[in-house]
């Protein structure tokens, strides 16, 4: 049975970089509130870009919590902040895909899943454990499936 979950270094960093966000932010409102040294256009704009960066990793981090199983045939998706389950069978597979991006010396892949009902779903070597189990099952499994890049 192949297991894909998310790497729990990727997610502490991530945390990480939300808890100093958050931390700035309310040192620069704290600040805004109790001296008001720099002018407002400083806290203004200060905390409007902490705010939509603190956002846009929140959202990197619950798009990237998602698991995989697959054995016996199967493919079992859940993604628990959705509240989704879906199940299939390796024949319900339309095309996978795995697509590599060299960058700083590191190669980067991702493998994309199209689903009978128009489903897609992509995992990454870098966010997620068992990647490599992955293609191999979908190797072994479903290789008449696979689109050619």
């Amino acid at each position: 049975m192949v297991s894909c979950k998310p790497k729990k270094s990727t997610f502490f960093v991530l945390g990480l970089v939300v808890v100093l966000l958050f931390a700035g932010l309310s040192y620069l409102l704290f600040d805004f509130y109790s001296s008001r040294e720099f002018p407002f256009l400083f806290y203004l704009i200060g905390s409007s870009i902490i705010t939509v960066v603190l956002l846009l990793v929140l959202v990197k981090m619950m798009a990237g919590f998602k698991f995989l199983a697959a054995g016996k045939d199967k493919v079992e998706i859940w993604l628990p902040l959705k509240g989704q389950r879906r199940k299939y069978d390796v024949a319900d597979i339309l095309a996978w895909q795995e697509e590599e991006v060299k960058a700083n010396q590191r190669i980067f892949k991702q493998l994309v899943l199209v689903f009978s009902d128009k489903y897609s779903f992509s995992i990454s070597n870098h966010e997620h454990l068992g990647y490599d189990d992955l293609k191999k099952y979908l190797v072994k499994k479903a290789v008449k499936k696979r689109v050619k890049s």
